[in-house]
């Protein structure tokens, strides 16, 4: 594993040992008690080809996300007609977002909410489910086989969808049996940083041939692609068999605002069908 991913899961463990001095297990399942039903992340990406907009500060990749575009997308991504669900960030050393943002995004957005982290314990799962989470992310580069089980069955018990990301066919085959929602991440992790090089406006540290990997997902899952996606990439990832594509910092950085950037989405999409 890349040292930048230990020092990021080292970060995690911090975080989370933080959480449980805060608020206990108990009292995050009495949380759950009163927390509004879940609502059907999968069911929503299935509505036809559409978008997994995400919100957050800013990432080790690209740095600071533009203030007004961040401060703007929630009623961005509400109004959208190819916004599905929304995906909220929720580590907080490295993405600027915590988990009462989630909260407070799934009060703003009457669309499911995905919270993204690296979930490595049965806490974070119910406290995504506390604090309003309709699915958890679970990755494959970060999780083992036992893990990956066992994180499915405790989000599941609880009501969540799980959406699984790989990078490699080796994660895609390691995925637990009855795995619904597959999500293929371009982005490069062999490398020593998690430092974006842009040139051009090209982020070096993805590889868009990693979405080939679709041809070993199951046919019936749901499938997502992850990271790199620009408009111009909708029609051949259409064409492709994916669902949804996760979009977070192409819109988050656009210079010309959110709303734009989530047009020319809109307009690819409709030239695509």
């Amino acid at each position: 594993m890349p040292d930048f991913l230990q020092q990021i899961l080292s970060d995690t463990e911090k975080e989370i040992a933080a959480a449980k001095s805060a608020r206990s297990l108990a009292e995050l399942k009495r949380m759950i008690n009163h927390a509004p039903p879940a609502r059907g992340f999968g069911s929503a990406l299935r509505k036809g080809f559409g978008i997994i907009a995400e919100i957050k500060r800013r990432s080790p990749s690209a740095g600071e996300m533009r203030a007004e575009n961040f401060a703007q997308a929630p009623v961005a991504y509400a109004k959208s007609s190819i916004v599905r669900a929304v995906s909220v960030l929720t580590n907080s050393t490295h993405f600027g977002m915590g988990i009462k943002e989630l909260q407070r995004i799934r009060e703003l957005v009457p669309k499911p909410v995905l919270r993204k982290d690296f979930m490595v314990e049965e806490y974070q799962i119910f406290e995504a489910r506390a604090f309003g989470a309709d699915a958890i992310l679970l990755m494959a580069n970060v999780l083992d086989r036992d893990q990956l089980k066992r994180l499915f069955s405790t989000g599941r018990e609880l009501g969540l969808d799980v959406l699984f990301e790989a990078h490699t066919r080796e994660e895609i085959e390691s995925l637990p049996e009855g795995a619904e929602i597959y999500g293929i991440n371009s982005r490069k992790f062999k490398t020593g940083t998690f430092i974006a090089k842009m040139a051009d406006g090209r982020d070096l540290t993805v590889d868009l041939e990693t979405f080939s990997l679709i041809e070993f997902v199951p046919r019936q899952a749901i499938k997502v692609a992850e990271s790199g996606v620009n408009p111009d990439k909708i029609r051949e990832l259409d064409k492709m068999g994916f669902n949804a594509v996760l979009v977070g910092t192409s819109l988050l950085t656009a210079g010309e605002g959110v709303e734009s950037r989530l047009t020319q989405f809109e307009e690819a999409i409709a030239q695509a069908r």
